[in-house]
């Protein structure tokens, strides 16, 4: 096993994810909560507790108790970034969920094509999750997102908006006490649809604009106090000469050290960036019923992000 892991981080360091950043849909592949980004992303076989459908919406169905959860991102360059989700048990072997990502810049000044300032500008996108998972058997099931997507464009004149759907599927399988394995596409048919006609007038038509999918595996391994995570992906969309293939790549890993059962501390790498973070498990209104994690990512070269999570179990 220390040799799998020597090569695993080792690996990971020396590949890095294409740049798809600029693709539509970059907001939904930055990541949700503080604990999934200090460990890297990789929880495409994890069940997040502060979003777990966003990696993955099969692990829904494996739901012991219902959770609510709030993250607030703290971005360099005046961005803004906060997800909240709720996901419950569905007896006898499903769970749903629902939850909501937003992301944007405020205080943008506006001018004139003559450089004369007019307003104050913001610029926001928005995913309302909807999550539906079913276990087919004790040790494997099968989940869906179906994403309400919205794309809000600053203009003096007035907001140019593009609108949209969006899926993710998933697989989760658990043969073991020990491992987890995973299986997910995310951002199956994932579009904006922009109507520019009240902008540029004579100019203006409908178009879309296509998220590209990514198609992951993952894996969770726990050994004693260590807790390894890790998946790999394949980005696949419309290319900028018009043809549609392979953009790209993505290894992400990470590990967490339990410390008393109710204190963690994290570390890995993904998406081109390196997280570490801590987390603790304390009593609200119950036992152990509630999460407060932390993680700061090195975002180059845009400075770090600071990410807190909240997580409510009842």
């Amino acid at each position: 096993m220390k040799h799998l892991l020597s090569i695993l981080i080792f690996c990971t360091m020396l590949l890095n994810a294409a740049d798809y950043a600029g693709y539509s849909g970059a907001f939904l592949r930055m990541g949700t909560s503080a604990r999934s980004m200090a460990m890297g992303g990789g929880f495409t076989a994890e069940l997040d507790r502060g979003f777990t459908a966003y990696h993955n919406p099969a692990s829904v169905a494996f739901l012991e108790k219902r959770q609510a959860s709030f993250s607030y991102h703290s971005l360099a360059l005046e961005r803004k970034f906060i997800a909240s989700s709720i996901a419950v048990h569905l007896p006898p072997t499903a769970g749903v969920g629902v939850a909501w990502i937003s992301a944007g810049v405020d205080d943008i000044d506006g001018r004139t094509s003559a450089g004369e300032a007019t307003s104050t500008l913001s610029t926001s996108e928005d995913a309302v999750y909807f999550s539906f998972a079913q276990r087919l058997q004790s040790w494997i099931s099968v989940g869906v997102n179906v994403k309400i997507l919205y794309n809000q464009l600053p203009m003096n004149e007035s907001d140019l908006a593009g609108k949209g759907i969006g899926f993710d599927v998933g697989v989760l399988m658990r043969p073991g006490k020990r491992m987890t394995l995973g299986l997910m596409v995310q951002d199956l048919n994932s579009y904006y649809q922009w109507n520019t006609g009240k902008v540029f007038e004579e100019e203006g038509r409908v178009y879309r604009d296509v998220f590209p999918s990514i198609f992951r595996t993952g894996i969770t391994y726990k050994m004693r106090k260590l807790y390894i995570v890790g998946d790999a992906g394949i980005i696949a969309g419309e290319k900028s000469d018009g043809s549609f293939g392979h953009l790209g790549q993505s290894i992400r890993a990470g590990v967490e050290y339990t410390y008393r059962k109710n204190y963690f501390f994290r570390g890995g790498y993904g998406n081109g960036r390196i997280g570490v973070g801590a987390g603790m498990n304390f009593s609200f209104l119950k036992k152990n019923d509630a999460f407060l994690d932390y993680a700061m990512i090195a975002e180059l070269p845009a400075g770090m992000a600071h990410i807190i999570t909240y997580v409510f179990h009842f």
